[in-house]
């Protein structure tokens, strides 16, 4: 990256309000593959300063919304390939009240008959950005464990969650993860991790969650879009890394723990980490292993 970019990106952050929230944010969605227990081990593993932080494979957020809280000025861009999952973050930080107002329209009618209005809103396909945001994010909350899963045409079929009390509209924090993407100067984009990383140099921060290589035969889940990561796809984004590490960015990447991702980011630090990793609504279910955290900053460490 050319010393006029950095000093264009310097001016940026020089204009940056200070902190305008008094809660710490959360992700305003569920995701499965959610960071939110691994953040402690991932943290050891943030730089000190950065230019720009870059989060493809966003998800909820988790590791962006720990960052606003240790490092708070910072410029981000944040990416996926879910298209609908983009918008709502589009809409949460530009049109918050009219999100909230519509979520709880959803919550009042929800509450008079759950199932049935579980599927009649599944079913819909809103025109709008607000409606379709207010959608995915009605779905999330009351769906099957918060899952995130389309069909091959790329519709949404998880089935009616059951809960006895979901909390659909939760004001508070829509609006404190507003306020957070606007003053992070937040860059929303829907594309692959190549796109939304293709800018990125040295002394940025980039954050990879692909979806992981699954453990075993029966384990692949890959329905957040409809069009899958494959195994190669594990190894081409590990070529990737290589190229970011070249420019001289910062990455930080997970994945689940199996022979085939060591041997693609072999020469770099790996760690070993325990983790609960299955979507099931019955803790009892959910069984404990190993994940990996890949870093370029720790080379050589197993």
């Amino acid at each position: 990256m050319s010393d006029q970019k950095v000093q264009n990106k310097d001016k940026i952050l020089e204009r940056l309000p200070t902190v305008p929230w008094a809660r710490s944010p959360r992700p305003f969605v569920k995701w499965a593959g959610g960071k939110g227990q691994l953040l402690q081990q991932l943290e050891q593993h943030f730089p000190r300063s950065f230019s720009t932080f870059y989060e493809p494979f966003l998800g909820g957020g988790a590791v962006f919304f720990r960052l606003v809280e240790s490092q708070p000025r910072f410029n981000a861009v944040l990416s996926d390939v879910n298209a609908g999952l983009v918008n709502a973050y589009d809409v949460v930080k530009k049109r918050a009240q009219e999100l909230i107002k519509e979520l709880m329209l959803h919550e009042a009618k929800f509450k008079l008959a759950p199932k049935k209005y579980y599927y009649q809103v599944r079913d819909e396909e809103p025109s709008d950005n607000v409606g379709r945001a207010a959608r995915l994010v009605f779905l999330n909350r009351t769906c099957y464990n918060g899952l995130y899963r389309v069909n091959k045409a790329g519709k949404f079929n998880v089935p009616f969650g059951r809960y006895k009390n979901p909390t659909i509209c939760d004001q508070e924090n829509l609006l404190t993860v507003s306020q957070v993407l606007q003053w992070s100067n937040a860059k929303l984009l829907a594309v692959d991790y190549k796109k939304a990383t293709k800018e990125a140099g040295k002394e940025d921060f980039v954050y990879f969650d692909p979806p992981y290589q699954p453990v075993s035969a029966t384990a692949n889940f890959t329905g957040y879009t409809n069009s899958g990561f494959s195994f190669h796809d594990q190894v081409h984004l590990g070529e990737w890394f290589r190229e970011l590490d070249k420019r001289g960015c910062r990455v930080l990447l997970s994945n689940s723990d199996v022979e085939k991702v060591r041997e693609i980011y072999a020469g770099y630090g790996l760690q070993e980490v325990e983790a609960l990793r299955a979507i099931s609504c019955k803790a009892d279910r959910r069984k404990g292993h190993t994940e990996l955290i890949i870093s370029n900053q720790m080379r050589n460490r197993r």
